[in-house]
């Protein structure tokens, strides 16, 4: 009875975005995943007055995060298929007027009945057709909203870790063929409506092409093109720039390794208060793109010893911009664009929106992060990761501070580039086939420049010595 329901409420989820054909559909099938976290975090706070956090030093602070997904796959014939992908993320405990954590659920708590929840929602609805419109080489479409996961995720990733997950309203083609992948995307990230906006002025576009051919210096070589044409900030203020570049992964003489760059180039009319431009030198300023990011690693794994340790050094190098630079109308700051930046910069995420401006990244300051990663199976059963983060910013901290926004005579001139160092440590096992258990510590060890870049030192006594720490355990179970 409970298997009929499912299966007819999924068909007429389904049935909504595609059409009534769908009920002829012999071939559904049903996936889904309940995601649950406890997290406690101990954050550096500030003793300054009037900010957020006063005195928060060493105050611990937990939560329990879930986030619950159901999808429904339908081959509706040869040629065509749909996916429908319903989500609900939530906090344990949270209610309306109570806790407002992005993504929480509200009148879901013990106190309240779960009539009016309004955590539900869909992370992923798409069509797909074979040889759509009989393109030239065969592409195949996925036409909807839709999760993009390229390489490494180092441009595009679906984030991972919140509970959310990212997702895209687009229309890509796929075509693959021996050794060669090519996709073409574009992407609506901003639609400002009809009444609003009836010619399309203040609307966010993106255009994608990627390519990953097989079978290149003992690995794959992926090459990408991104434009992204924000016009949301209103008449004459556009923002339009290209991302360039390529990535190479293989393996080579026993050793594992990754190498890449990315260029980006473009130009910013009108940006008045920019924060595509954090300098703020200026209203309706001018700026040009010319930013880039390389990384590089290698690793290698003793697979003839019992717990077959691997060891990886990497380093990664994103620009950012300077106050002459900033005053020459140039943005040198890489945006990472829709990265999943917690594989690469601390599971701690203090680094994400990196190349933004603001408090997400460095305040357009840059990145460089150099780190060691160990892994081995301790016990049957069981991986072990430690991962040890050195972060410094690209451009000076004390040098620059226009483009930080801390102000002349805030900061100390003696103060260094370094950021601090991040430790994690996490374990994985599968208590079976669907269930995995993961349990992690982070510690960060904070420095005179993160407090300043973070909001947490406007002042002497804002500068204290206290480090982040930062725990969980998760459990996955998908079916």
């Amino acid at each position: 009875m409970k298997k009929n329901f499912l299966t007819v409420a999924a068909m007429m989820v389904v049935a909504f975005f595609v059409s009534t054909e769908i009920a002829k559909a012999a071939d559904v099938t049903f996936s889904g995943q309940v995601r649950t976290r406890w997290d406690a975090t101990e954050q550096f706070g500030s003793n300054v007055a009037g900010t957020a956090n006063v005195g928060g030093n060493n105050q611990t602070d937990d939560a329990v995060f879930s986030s619950v997904r159901l999808a429904a796959k339908a081959k509706i014939n040869e040629t065509t298929g749909a996916f429908i992908q319903l989500q609900s993320t939530r906090n344990w405990g949270e209610n309306q007027g109570g806790l407002t954590a992005q993504g929480a659920g509200e009148d879901n708590a013990s106190a309240t009945v779960n009539d009016n929840d309004s955590s539900v929602g869909i992370h992923q609805a798409y069509m797909e057709f074979k040889n759509f419109l009989n393109l030239p080489m065969g592409f195949n479409a996925k036409i909807g909203r839709q999760e993009v996961l390229l390489d490494g995720w180092r441009l595009f990733g679906n984030t991972i870790w919140t509970p959310g997950m990212q997702s895209h309203d687009m229309v890509r083609l796929d075509h693959k063929h021996d050794n060669l992948s090519v996709t073409l995307g574009y992407i609506l990230r901003g639609e400002n409506g009809r009444e609003n906006d009836p010619a399309d002025h203040n609307d966010f576009d993106v255009w994608l092409a990627y390519m990953n051919l097989k079978g290149v210096l003992g690995g794959a070589f992926s090459g990408y093109y991104v434009y992204s044409d924000n016009q949301s900030g209103g008449a004459g203020q556009a923002v339009q720039f290209s991302t360039l570049g390529g990535r190479q992964v293989g393996k080579l003489a026993g050793f594992d390794y990754r190498g890449e760059f990315y260029y980006q180039f473009g130009e910013a009319a009108g940006i008045a208060n920019p924060t595509v431009a954090n300098n703020r030198v200026a209203q309706n300023f001018d700026v040009d793109f010319d930013a880039y990011m390389w990384g590089l690693r290698i690793g290698r794994t003793a697979k003839n010893t019992p717990m077959k340790p691997t060891l990886t050094l990497w380093y990664d190098y994103l620009s950012g911009s300077s106050d002459s630079e900033g005053r020459s109308g140039n943005w040198n700051s890489f945006d990472t664009l829709y990265d999943t930046g917690h594989k690469y910069y601390g599971l701690i995420d203090l680094f994400l929106g990196v190349g933004q401006g603001g408090a997400g990244g460095t305040q357009g300051l840059g990145l460089q992060d150099f780190a060691v990663r160990g892994k081995l199976k301790p016990v049957p059963g069981w991986l072990l990761k430690l991962d040890y983060h050195w972060f410094w910013t690209a451009e000076s901290v004390a040098a620059n501070t226009v483009t930080s926004g801390l102000g002349a005579g805030t900061i100390s001139s003696d103060t260094s580039n370094f950021l601090g160092n991040e430790l994690d440590v996490t374990a994985v096992t599968k208590m079976n086939a669907n269930t995995k258990i993961m349990i992690g510590y982070s510690n960060y060890t904070t420095s005179q420049a993160m407090r300043y870049l973070k909001g947490q030192g406007t002042g002497a006594q804002g500068l204290g010595s206290n480090d982040i720490n930062w725990g969980y355990v998760q459990f996955d179970v998908k079916f």
